[in-house]
């Protein structure tokens, strides 16, 4: 890390060669080096807006922070020696480079060349030391006198060098290895940190021995020995005030026998310390002070500590050193993500919704002060539209971020585990998990922005629905239903008696529990053999729930165990709050549940639906009487499928986890379908191993269920592993209190359509080619009794799609968009015909499709698994863009990558960073506006004053011409074997290259406005150079005229 005092930015290197750049919240940069080497030391030239970055594979960069996109300037290679440790004063423009043999050598950093200045380890030491020094570890200037370098080696010897002398003025030796060194403002001592956990303080005048030895976490023996080692002490800073104690501040150095403590940070005030545990292993810190000068007093205001996973900001003025709140989005991978949905062009009361309610729920004990890291400026960009991205964690939490414009910052947080009871202990695990670990793990999200309205699905078969209220509630018991979803191909001459009700009925029969079992046991436990029945995974919270304002949990739905089978994970969901229903599916069947009655409409095994109209030859199964609990299905084959891919397609977002499962319980869905090196044969007809048909796709939509319709109705298409499309009439009852009270309808359309491989995405346009919507309800506070009439007033008024009546032609058609992995479709309504049909991929399949807005027209994106990014018009189906991006690599990217409106996508491209990506022309034209600015002209403090005595007596700080020593005239060059110098793209090249738009031209004519202006000013000197000349002469002319103006001609 480093930070830069006078411009308030701070810098981070990670191990993989980027660098992050922090501003003021919302003023964030990254930059990637190109060989992806670790970045071991940064340094600011405080100010300047610039960084230097030493990297592990013995580069030097000087990055140019002056423009909105940070370029390399220089770089600096080193061939003979690797570089361990870098320094550079404040305003100096040489920099100390301290390598693996001990030698340090100067660059210039304003050419990027090495002086032929060099310090070398054996001149440094002389015979103070028989062997080598060891590497270097640290070198800093003497506040007080910049021509002395102390210089430390890893053995344990520091060296003091006079840069003018050329020679050694003092050298101290101790018997433990050094990590770090720091100075008091005054120039008179230093501290360093050992590997025995011990702090040595010096005398610079004192060389013989340490003037004080600490080791401040061990415990101090009684008879006077030396006290026990500790744990290293990787780094210390030593920073003084003007009224007060100095702070000593350490990370390391805990005794040995604190096993399973955390990672600490100590600061140590006058007589009191305090030991500062973190989450995650320490990686760096650094103290904020407001001053850049060494000389001064520091007086620190903060700690920047940067953890493994997270960065923290401590306050040091305040009693206890809270934390800051961290305004930036670090916090993602606080639990792994395991899927996310973006929502580009949102209602805009939605942010400010959400973030009203995310201030509610902030902890206290965070600092009181303003977050310290605020410079820059924000980016003002033209796109501006609301765009939100909710992340689903395995801790069972959900977050939502507002990712307007290029920024992302955490609006609210959720946890979705609060409703079910959580066991104390790995004994009270319960017998019916089905997962190892994270039983709550979010699995897929159905979100409706304009109504609010959420439902998730979880690993452990559960589906919750919330509600949004900006009032807090307690919620007494917990709405519960229990669902019995099982496939079953029984013989046909013999059905079973207990199948379930058939469709056409709102069905509560035996194979569901309605609302009024609510949080009570299932009826029966076991089966007749044994089995574990009617069970579901998780334990409904007894006791009465407390909810704050935001997502409340409106019913919670659960599958259950049935004759021994785990319930299998959700496949598909989704949610419509104009008709008050949520629909999943699994390879098992479909359920439809009525969220406001809470009750179960539908309850089907996937063959089910097609009743008569089945196109497949199913294989009849005998029933499983006799089963083992090893499981053990006669028709299943695959025994050896690797678990982790249990019920996981890539046709959803789907997470990679291992169940505790038998091996034979694995769905049966083409085992070659789920697997990335497939190749799928296009006859469907064959379906001996696709015993089990998913449902991948759900959509609720107002449109033409029937060739004959003449009018559209309410209903919802369902799309399986096979490629069939099946669509479910919805026959709704009246609005307000007859909505409260009679059954929803469902039946089946008959209609059935076909395409090759596993479903992906429905959608409907109008005969313009506008995406028609979803039907929706606006949201309306939960909490607050509404008056009776305002309420059917309202229910009467829901919002539906534009459809024609029947009086109208029947030649006003909509447009059904269908997409499966392998091609696209586009079917003319309500006469079912193929109007448009596209072949996406031969050798590969679609990951993600979504249809999207772009410039006012629809289209469809497709991520292949080959990498392939492509884009389809609608409804013609014309292919408008096809970029080979980045080949799957990650079944991380397969789970998250999504498309949204505008031209954006993302994916999380590693577990703690999410990627967003544009292919939108506009996008990338507006980019440069968009983006801050870090730099900003700011006046460099005044020196500290060295007051009169100390001027008088010939005290302060010594100041040394660098140049002079450094500069080629004097040190020569150095050898051209040892670095080499590569130019870098950054600077005005860089900025005209880069740079587009109207920023582009502000910046190109700023710069000529420079050049301009240097050139005026060079000019003028050159003019002011010519009339003091023309002056001169002119005087001379006058003094040779008086002279001789007397004179005779016979005198000359």
């Amino acid at each position: 890390m480093a930070f830069d005092p006078v411009q308030k930015i701070l810098a981070i290197g990670t191990q993989s060669g980027s660098l992050r750049l922090f501003g003021r919240p919302g003023v964030e940069c990254y930059c990637q080096h190109d060989s992806f080497a670790g970045v071991i030391q940064l340094q600011f030239l405080i100010n300047e807006g610039a960084l230097v970055s030493a990297l592990a594979d013995d580069t030097l960069h000087l990055w140019n922070l002056r423009q909105k996109r940070p370029a390399i300037l220089h770089s600096l290679k080193f061939n003979k020696e690797r570089i361990t440790f870098c320094h550079l004063p404040f305003q100096s423009k040489w920099l100390y480079v301290g390598t693996e043999r001990g030698n340090v050598h100067i660059v210039n950093v304003e050419s990027f060349t090495l002086s032929g200045y060099v310090i070398m380890w054996n001149k440094a030491i002389e015979l103070s030391s028989k062997s080598h020094p060891g590497l270097i570890v640290h070198i800093s200037d003497n506040p007080m006198d910049e021509g002395k370098l102390l210089i430390g080696f890893e053995s344990g010897t520091l060296v003091l060098w006079d840069l003018k002398s050329k020679k050694g003025e003092y050298r101290y030796s101790y018997d433990e290895a050094i990590h770090s060194v720091a100075w008091h403002h005054e120039g008179k001592q230093f501290v360093c940190s050992h590997s025995d956990g011990s702090l040595t303080v010096w005398n610079v005048r004192s060389p013989i021995k340490p003037a004080q030895i600490i080791t401040p976490h061990a415990k101090q023996p009684k008879d006077g020995k030396k006290p026990e080692s500790c744990k290293p002490i990787l780094k210390v800073e030593y920073r003084t005030c003007k009224s007060g104690d100095p702070f000593i501040i350490f990370s390391g150095g805990l005794s040995y026998d604190t096993v399973g403590r955390r990672p600490c940070l100590t600061v140590m005030h006058g007589k009191s310390t305090a030991v500062l545990e973190m989450d995650y292993p320490i990686v760096d810190f650094l103290t904020l002070c407001e001053t850049p000068y060494a000389s001064d007093f520091q007086d620190p205001f903060a700690v920047v500590v940067l953890l493994e996973k997270d960065l923290v900001v401590v306050d040091l003025g305040q009693n206890g050193y809270p934390i800051f709140e961290n305004p930036y989005p670090l916090d993602i991978h606080e639990s792994p993500v395991t899927c996310c949905e973006y929502f580009a062009d949102c209602p805009v009361d939605l942010i400010p919704a959400l973030y009203y309610v995310g201030a509610k729920q902030k902890r206290q004990g965070y600092s009181k002060k303003e977050w310290p890291i605020n410079g820059g400026n924000w980016g003002l960009g033209t796109q501006s539209y609301p765009e939100i991205i909710i992340t689903g964690h395995a801790d069972g939490s959900l977050k939502f971020w507002d990712a307007s414009a290029i920024t992302l910052q955490v609006l609210y947080k959720m946890k979705t585990s609060k409703v079910f009871e959580k066991s104390r202990n790995k004994e009270e695990k319960p017998f019916t998990d089905i997962v190892d670990e994270d039983p709550y793990a979010i699995q897929i999200i159905s979100w409706c922005p304009e109504s609010r309205m959420l439902c998730v699905a979880g690993v452990s078969a559960h589906v919750i629905v919330y509600k949004f209220s900006k009032q807090e509630v307690t919620t007494e018991v917990i709405q519960m239903l229990e669902i019995r979803l099982h496939y079953e191909i029984n013989d046909l001459e013999s059905p079973e008696t207990d199948q379930t009700p058939t469709v056409g009925i709102s069905c509560q029969g035996s194979n569901s529990q309605t609302a009024n079992s609510q949080s009570h046991p299932s009826t029966s436990s076991t089966s007749s053999d044994g089995l574990r029945d009617n069970v579901p995974c998780l334990k409904i919270r007894s006791t009465p729930l407390k909810q704050a304002a935001g997502y409340q949990a409106e019913v919670v739905i659960q599958l259950v165990w049935v004759n021994g089978e785990p319930p299998q994970q959700i496949t598909s969901l989704a949610v419509n709050s104009s008709y008050g229903l949520l629909v999943f599916g699994n390879c098992n069947g479909i359920a439809m549940v009525d969220y406001i009655q809470k009750t179960i409409l539908l309850n089907l095994g996937t063959i089910e639906l097609y009743g008569s109209n089945d196109p497949y030859q199913r294989q009849p199964k005998s029933p499983r009487k006799a089963r083992q609990a090893s499981g053990g299905l006669c028709d299943i084959n695959e025994s050896s499928t690797v678990l982790d891919d249990h019920c996981k397609s890539p046709t959803s977002a789907k997470m990679s986890r291992k169940l505790s499962l038998p091996t034979e319980l694995k769905p049966d869905l083409d085992v070659k379908d789920n697997s990335f090196s497939r190749s799928r044969s296009s006859s469907v007809t064959s379906i001996d191993k696709e015993s089990r048909e998913a449902i991948t796709a759900l959509h609720f939509s107002e449109t033409y269920t029937r060739k004959a319709d003449t009018c559209t109705s309410p209903c919802l298409w369902v799309g399986t592993t096979l490629g069939t499309v099946l669509v479910i009439v919805l026959n709704l009852p009246p609005g307000g209190e007859q909505r409260l009270t009679q059954p929803v309808i469902v039946s089946p359309s008959g209609t059935i359509l076909r395409l090759k491989g596993a479903m992906l995405r429905m959608a409907f346009l109008d005969t313009t080619g506008s995406l028609i919507h979803p039907a929706h309800d606006p949201w309306k506070e939960p909490n607050i009794q509404e008056e009776k009439d305002e309420k059917d007033k309202c229910r009467k008024l829901r919002p539906v799609s534009v459809s024609p009546s029947s009086s109208q032609e029947i030649s006003e058609t909509q447009y059904a968009v269908i997409c499966s992995e392998k091609q696209a479709k586009v079917i003319s309504l309500p006469s079912q015909n193929c109007v448009y049909k596209h072949n996406i991929t031969e050798t590969s399949f679609v990951l993600r499709a979504d249809i999207v807005g772009l410039n006012g027209s629809t289209c469809l994106a497709c991520f292949c698994a080959n990498g392939h990014i492509m884009t389809f018009s609608l409804p013609s189906l014309r292919p408008l863009l096809d970029v080979n991006y980045l080949p799957l690599t990650d079944m991380r990217i397969a789970r998250t990558f999504c498309f949204t409106n505008n031209g954006q996508a993302l994916y999380l491209v590693s577990p703690t960073e999410i990627q967003r990506i544009t292919y939108s022309q506009g996008t990338c034209e507006n980019l440069q506006e968009m983006l801050g600015e870090l730099f900003t002209p700011v006046e460099t403090p005044d020196a500290p004053n060295r007051g009169f005595f100390k001027g008088l007596f010939g005290g302060g700080a010594q100041s040394l011409d660098r140049e002079e020593l450094f500069g080629e005239s004097v040190a020569g060059k150095a050898s051209r074997s040892l670095a080499q110098h590569i130019p870098g793209t950054g600077g005005i090249e860089g900025v005209k290259g880069a740079a587009s738009g109207v920023a582009g031209e502000l910046a190109r004519a700023r710069i000529a406005l420079d050049e301009r202006g240097q050139k005026l000013s060079e000019l003028e000197e050159r003019t002011a150079a010519m009339l003091y000349s023309a002056d001169n002469f002119s005087k001379h002319a006058h003094e040779m005229m008086l002279k001789c103006k007397d004179k005779k001609w016979y005198q000359f």
